[in-house]
Order: C-alpha cells, then sequence, then structure tokens
C-alpha cells in the first residue's frame, strides 16, 4: 500500500514538472509560433517536390533544392506583389480621402428615381426623415479609406522591415530543411509522446494536414485564380487599382458564402445604375462562373473530398482567425476548428461511452436507425 502512494507521489510530482517544462518549452518558441506554423504547413504543400527530387539525389541535396526552390518561387514574388500593392492601396486611400469616388459615384445616382423610391418607402413605414446621397455613400468611402490605408501600412511595414521579414523567411526554411529530412521521426515522436491511441493521433495529423492543403492550395490557389481575373476584369473595364482590387478579391475568394461577390455584385448594380444594363449582365455572368468553376470544378480537383466541414465553419473560422491572429488567421483558423472538430469526433467514437453511456447509446441507435 505504501508503495503504491509512494508510486503514486512520484509520479505526479514527475507530472508536475513535465507541465512546467512544456510551460517553459511554450515560452521559449512563442516569438517563432506562427513561423514553425508555415514551415510545418508549407513543408505539407512542397512535400511531393521534395519526393520527387529526392529520387534523384540524396535527401539532404533534395532538401537543400527544394528549399532554394520556395525561396525563388514565394519570397522574390511577395517583395515584387507588395511593392505594387503599397503604391495601389495608397492610391485607393487618396480617393477615398478626397471623396473621388464617392462623387463620382453620386453623380451617376442623382440621374436616377432610386433616392425618391428610398424616400417614398421610408414615408410610407412612418418615418419622416428623408436621406440623401452623401449619407448612403459616406460608408462607402469610409470603408474605401480603411481599406486602402490598412493595405497601404501592412504594405509599409513589410517594406520598412525587410531584414526582419528576410530572417524570419529564412528561420521558416530551416524549419522546412530540417521537417523534410527528420519529419517523419518527428511525428513519430509525438505519436509516441501522446497519451492517445495511435489512430487518434494519426487522424488529428492527417486532418491537419488536409485542412493546410485545403487552405494554403486549394483556396490558396483558388484565390490567386479569381483575383487575378478579377483584376484583369477591372483593368479591362478601366478601373483605378486593378491590382489592388485583384487583391482584395483574392483575400475575399477564401471566405466562402460571400466571396468575390462582396465586390463584384455592387459593381454589377453600379453599372445597372448608370445605364450600361449590358455590362452589369455581363459582371454578372462573369461573377458566376467563376465562383461556379473555382468552387465546384478547380477546388474538387485539387483538393478532393478529404476536407469534409460545413462552410458556415469555414466563414466564422476565417473572421474569427483574422480578428485575433490578423492575417495569418486565414490559416490559423480553419486549423483551431479542424482540431475541436476531430477531437469532437474522436470523443464521440471513444470517449462517451466512459462519461455518458446513456447518450452513447441512444447516439448508436439512431445512427443505425439512419
Amino acid at each position: 500500500m505504501e508503495q503504491n502512494i509512494i508510486k503514486r507521489a512520484v509520479f505526479f510530482f514527475f507530472l508536475a514538472l513535465f507541465c512546467i517544462s512544456i510551460f517553459l518549452l511554450g515560452n521559449l518558441i512563442a516569438p517563432f509560433f506562427a513561423t514553425i506554423i508555415l514551415g510545418v504547413v508549407t513543408t505539407g504543400i512542397f512535400k511531393p517536390l521534395f519526393r520527387r527530387v529526392s529520387k534523384r539525389t540524396s535527401p539532404r541535396v533534395a532538401s537543400i533544392l527544394t528549399c532554394i526552390i520556395i525561396f525563388f518561387t514565394v519570397f522574390i514574388p511577395v517583395l515584387f506583389f507588395v511593392g505594387i500593392l503599397s503604391r495601389e492601396a495608397l492610391g485607393l486611400y487618396s480617393m477615398a480621402r478626397d471623396a473621388v469616388f464617392s462623387n463620382q459615384l453620386i453623380h451617376v445616382l442623382e440621374n436616377t428615381q432610386a433616392l425618391e423610391r428610398i424616400n417614398d418607402l421610408l414615408a410610407r413605414a412612418g418615418i419622416e426623415k428623408t436621406v440623401s446621397w452623401n449619407e448612403l455613400i459616406n460608408p462607402v468611402s469610409e470603408l474605401g479609406k480603411l481599406v486602402g490605408f490598412s493595405l497601404f501600412q501592412q504594405a509599409k511595414f513589410v517594406t520598412s522591415n525587410l531584414l526582419s521579414l528576410v530572417f524570419y523567411f529564412c528561420l521558416m526554411l530551416i524549419v522546412v530543411f530540417y521537417m523534410f529530412m527528420d519529419g517523419e521521426r518527428f511525428i513519430r515522436y509525438l505519436y509516441d509522446l501522446s497519451p492517445l491511441q495511435d489512430e487518434h493521433d494519426k487522424k488529428l495529423f492527417d486532418k491537419f494536414n488536409d485542412m493546410a492543403g485545403a487552405v494554403l492550395i486549394g483556396n490558396g490557389l483558388g484565390g490567386v485564380i479569381q483575383g487575378f481575373a478579377g483584376g484583369m476584369l477591372f483593368w479591362f473595364l478601366g478601373h483605378n487599382s486593378p491590382f489592388l482590387w485583384g487583391v482584395i478579391m483574392g483575400f475575399l475568394a477564401f471566405l466562402p458564402i460571400v466571396g468575390i461577390g462582396v465586390v463584384l455584385i455592387p459593381t454589377a448594380v453600379f453599372y445597372f445604375l448608370k445605364g450600361h444594363a449590358a455590362t452589369g449582365m455581363s459582371i454578372f455572368v462573369f461573377y458566376g462562373v467563376l465562383s461556379w468553376g473555382v468552387e465546384y470544378l478547380f477546388k474538387p480537383k485539387v483538393v478532393g473530398d478529404r476536407v469534409a466541414m460545413h462552410p458556415l465553419i469555414v466563414f466564422f473560422a476565417i473572421i474569427g482567425g483574422l480578428k485575433v491572429y490578423g492575417l495569418l488567421g486565414i490559416i490559423y483558423g480553419p486549423l483551431i476548428a479542424t482540431l475541436f472538430l476531430t477531437l469532437a469526433d474522436i470523443y464521440f467514437s471513444t470517449f462517451q461511452s466512459m462519461v455518458e453511456p446513456s447518450k452513447q447509446a441512444n447516439r448508436l441507435n439512431v445512427g443505425m436507425d439512419r
């Protein structure tokens, strides 16, 4: 009996030390957490390329060559991209600040009877206040000012901290290099360290891989396609800052439900109000074909059906991720949602019978009835 008490005391003492060590290790790597996550996700994306290269040379050389390819295909285009984005974002901010776009839009809308109809509806609803185009358009102008200034500040921060960006990108490449070399051993070590069954650990890891691939490969390439096509459309129509609008649509493409319609639908309505019905209808058709083609043809081909998550969950995961973690929330949000849903699935399949046996039985009966 005493021996069991001593063993239990030693175990709890060890457990306390182990938790303290995890906490201290977490503090050590916290400044580089985003870099490590991006490195792991990048490794999963470029793993097929690494395997092809490693067939012709040693793993070390293949890892070095793949990291060089990542540098030239990711880092150099990002610098070019940020430079153009900075200029066009400043232009959008200046237009919104000087009310150039608002004045143009008000001039177009004044030729329509829309305002009279709006005020008539308000009067019928018992609201005596009449509205003007300035009151309706000002929020759009403020939004343009906010978006343009925010993007300009972000781009300016990147360009003014170039050395820091190079440093963190090189750190990410170091993570990628060693994940290519020793990733399998590291994953095996985490499996052995985890108290969960190996099948549960593998399920978590596979879901993370699938979601990372869906976000960065499926949504990323889908965003590039939609952003490029939307930017080319704006360039063809003669709008200011087509590159910037393409970037905005590229990011909006990550969001299910709304997507690039946030930009293209108001643009089409604007052309209808301006009297160019054919152009407005063409934009509607362009939006429908582009969104449908990417969502139902391109993404299933690239990602497949490996990740089954409700669009509403993905929508709020990305929106919440952007609010909490900034731009990296596009990745973190869906990964956190994936962690919860996978753990919930493991709970239903393994642990619910231990905690709530009657509910587990009812759930199984419902499953059998279907």
